[in-house]
């Protein structure tokens, strides 16, 4: 493993919320419980069409860490159910993953956090490029008991079970403080991913809440607004804590990228949007994104370029001066010139495909094309960005050029598996749907 000392290369650290809305934070209009992200947004660059590449969160993480169209990957075909055992549903360990080639790049790499891209043994963190890990494998954990979806405990420190105790998140967080205080002579890339706010809505004050459910984690009665809230508040005190652990001599020269995994649900603030989580909707795919690097991005940033998570993968590897596979080429686009010129605009088209109501959609510019149980939509979502002006009739040239543009690149994907599932454990019957 080559050990660079090149001291220009950044830090990265990349921080992943779970089930965050587009409008939770303070810095894009929601309630004030995030002073440490808001301060971030305020220093350097505030995403304001920001989309994730899924409304769900597994195939999203496939996105992330591949910097690839998710439906690429069996694995991503479906929502996989936490603690189900399988030798298909993961990230294959020999594909190239942005920790993998970072790492062979020269620099120290390691989760914090959830995974949830396969379970042990065939799938895993340090079988796809990181050097440590600690946290939950599956998709959502109790924030005391740690236990999953299966009803067995599911917190590991790299491939063993940990017996570590405490609230979930204040633990994710110690871990990612440690880590970024070490003394090295080599740039790392720290991948921070809280489980908050996912469900079971619990704060650092409701262990009584956990003794309660049980097992059951996915319990329907329970969480509040309030709640919610304060779950988001203790991830931002978390990062903010890991912020000012950054040593002196690196603070100018660290990349700090934070963003959701998918859409809100149950209690999140996606105003002015619809839908949420497993919805093609705005409300399920746009999420807040932040990119602070005090060395490479102006304080007070502002872009409303259409963007994708799994642009962030060639991002960072220009970043780092790591070239990608060529076997494994991205399909993300770099955004670092937007760091240098928030009015960089190039034309591209972003897709979507979602098994759940057989949902398909395309976003070129402002423009949105939307098909949803076999009804066509299109919207122009900057001025509505509600989805409630279905304009499919006033311009049917365009909806006819938007279908296009889906049905070609969809032509260049894999099919949907026959037995790909989708996990359901959670009730959308408040989650509002366009009118037909």
């Amino acid at each position: 493993m080559p050990q660079h000392r090149n001291t220009d290369r950044p830090n990265i650290i990349f921080i992943v919320a779970d089930d965050l809305g587009s409008a939770d934070l303070g810095c894009y209009g929601g309630s004030s419980v995030s002073p440490n992200l808001d301060r971030l947004a305020s220093e350097g660059l505030r995403f304001t069409r920001g989309y994730s590449n899924s409304p769900v969160c597994s195939p999203a993480r496939f996105a992330m860490i591949t910097g690839r169209w998710q439906y690429r990957l069996r694995g991503a075909a479906e929502e996989p159910l936490g603690g189900r055992r399988s030798t298909t549903l993961g990230l294959p360990p020999e594909h190239p993953t942005l920790p993998s080639l970072l790492r062979k790049g020269g620099y120290s790499t390691a989760l914090m956090g959830k995974w949830h891209l396969g379970s042990a043994p065939a799938f895993g963190p340090l079988l796809s490029g990181y050097e440590e890990f600690f946290g939950p494998m599956g998709g959502g954990v109790d924030y005391f008991s740690h236990v999953g979806f299966s009803g067995v405990r599911d917190l590991w420190e790299g491939d063993r079970e940990s017996a570590e105790q405490g609230y979930l998140t204040d633990l994710i967080t110690r871990r990612a403080v440690e880590y970024v205080q070490r003394k090295r002579d080599r740039p790392f890339f720290l991948s921070v991913h809280y489980t908050a706010p996912h469900w079971p809505w619990e704060t650092r004050d409701d262990a009584e809440e956990s003794q309660r459910i049980g097992a059951d984690i996915a319990h329907l009665d329970g969480g509040s607004v309030e709640t919610y809230l304060r779950m988001i508040s203790h991830m931002d005190e978390g990062i903010g804590q890991i912020v000012a652990a950054i040593p002196e001599a690196q603070y100018d020269n660290t990349l700090v990228v934070f963003v959701s995994d998918n859409g809100g649900e149950r209690f999140s603030n996606n105003w002015p949007f619809i839908g949420g989580k497993m919805d093609a909707l705005e409300g399920g795919i746009r999420i807040p994104q932040i990119a602070w690097w005090p060395r490479g991005i102006a304080a007070g940033s502002n872009s409303a370029l259409p963007t994708l998570t799994m642009d962030w993968m060639p991002t960072m590897l220009e970043i780092a001066g790591v070239q990608p596979d060529p076997d494994y080429p991205p399909d993300g686009m770099s955004l670092l010139p937007l760091f240098a010129d928030t009015g960089w605009n190039p034309a591209r088209d972003l897709h979507w495909r979602v098994k759940h109501r057989l949902q398909a959609s395309t976003v070129s510019g402002r423009w949105k094309y939307l098909r949803v149980d076999g009804h066509e939509y299109l919207f122009d979502v900057v001025a509505d960005g509600r989805e409630r002006a279905n304009l499919a009739k006033r311009y049917p040239q365009r909806l006819v050029e938007m279908r296009q543009s889906w049905e070609a690149w969809a032509r260049t994907m894999p099919g949907i598996p026959d037995d790909a599932a989708v996990s359901l454990l959670w009730d959308e019957s408040d989650m509002p749907r366009p009118t037909h």
